[in-house]
């Protein structure tokens, strides 16, 4: 394990130009709020936009710094994914898995060093589930036969995983590595929000795979940097969940824009002058900033501590899926009431707070984010095993 100062001198060798303050940043955020649209009608983001992720380092957030890549702090990488998902649920979903890099750095490092021979910005997505069987290959290898669901940004990736059977400890799926050319992608994706990820099906028909191109997801890195020691799952469920504070802020936003602007339709007082409004949308800010909070607090708390040189707890491991599914909870409530308060004007299709309640809603369907994570930081808390996969 490296030193505590060895260890803070790799994480802090970031490229200046990876953040919400990169240059170029704002400029992509503010495309992607007037693309959203585009992006819903084609249930996918588009390769342009794709490259321009590229371009402002969403796709080397997660890439080893021996490999050209920036290996961002999660807090940072969390930071750009809030505020693309202000302007489009979809684009900061697809945009979360710039973090899906961590789960690649299970791969043998001689595996990596071909993956990122032309360059650190490589996308990486993958349909894990349902785990298919793969039959052993005499000489070594697996034969991938088998369809898969829900692999977002698919058709923007590079390289695709499926889950396989031969599973890892604790049960931990291995997956298969493709390139994207050798996976077919079944367009099925017809879905009431978060239309945009373009989370299709991939079938594979008799592929090949050498034990060298796949992997155990959540498995032991083979990369010695301070991003690989952070919990690879419990990041998985937090750029998932952070999409919903995005898209929480956009709705407050929403209201505040319409509250002084427009009287009811029955010729009732403007919405900013209605006590239960105020009311009511200060709590919901205040929810949301507390929810905020606990999250990036959980997030800096655990990776201040790898910095330090310990290794990561079952109680941080807890702490973290705790806030992520708390905080996904809370955004899409907060989204709710705001759509609530918005009265009869949300109903109709141009008002943007029915995008952000049917996206918001999607976000807390994910397996990630559902009830049983309070399950498994409740059994943790009290001392008793959690459920299976929760660590």
């Amino acid at each position: 394990m490296l030193s505590s100062a060895a260890a803070e001198k790799n994480a802090t060798r970031e490229s200046i130009g990876t953040g919400v303050d990169a240059p170029g940043f704002q400029a992509v955020v503010d495309e992607v709020r007037a693309r959203r649209d585009e992006f819903d009608a084609k249930a996918h983001v588009p390769v342009d936009m794709i490259a321009k992720f590229k371009a402002v380092g969403i796709y080397r957030a997660a890439t080893p710094q021996c490999f050209g890549g920036d290996a961002l702090p999660p807090a940072r990488f969390l930071h750009m994914i809030e505020r693309i998902s202000e302007a489009d649920g979809s684009a900061g979903w697809v945009a979360s898995f710039g973090s899906a890099s961590v789960y690649l750095a299970a791969l043998p490092k001689a595996s990596l060093a071909k993956l990122y021979a032309n360059g650190p910005d490589i996308v990486f997505a993958g349909g894990l589930f349902p785990i298919q069987p793969a039959e052993p290959v005499e000489g070594g290898g697996w034969k991938v036969n088998g369809t898969w669901k829900f692999a977002s940004g698919c058709k923007g990736a590079d390289v695709l995983g499926v889950g396989i059977g031969a599973s890892g400890p604790g049960g931990k799926p291995r997956t298969a590595l493709f390139p994207a050319d050798q996976v077919e992608i079944v367009e099925n994706w017809k879905v009431m929000g978060l239309k945009g990820t373009g989370s299709h099906d991939l079938r594979v028909k008799d592929g090949f795979i050498s034990d060298d191109w796949t992997f155990i997801r959540g498995g032991e890195p083979s990369i010695d940097e301070p991003l690989y020691r952070y919990p690879t799952v419990a990041y998985a469920a937090q750029v998932l969940a952070v999409v919903n504070l995005g898209l929480a802020r956009a709705a407050l936003d929403e209201i505040n824009r319409m509250s002084g602007g427009r009287t009811g339709a029955t010729g009732a007082p403007k919405l900013a002058d209605r006590a239960y409004f105020r009311i009511d949308a200060a709590k919901a800010e205040a929810d949301l900033c507390s929810a905020r909070a606990f999250f990036y607090e959980a997030t800096e708390q655990v990776w201040q501590s790898i910095l330090d040189g310990h290794p990561v707890t079952d109680e941080q491991v807890a702490q973290l899926r705790l806030a992520a599914v708390h905080v996904a909870r809370v955004g899409a409530s907060v989204v709710q009431r705001a759509y609530t308060l918005a009265g009869i004007a949300a109903i109709y299709d141009q008002n943007p707070l029915q995008r952000y309640l049917r996206d918001a809603m999607v976000v807390t369907q994910h397996a990630f984010l559902g009830d049983g994570m309070y399950d498994g930081a409740g059994a943790v808390m009290l001392g008793v095993p959690p459920i299976p996969g929760f660590l």
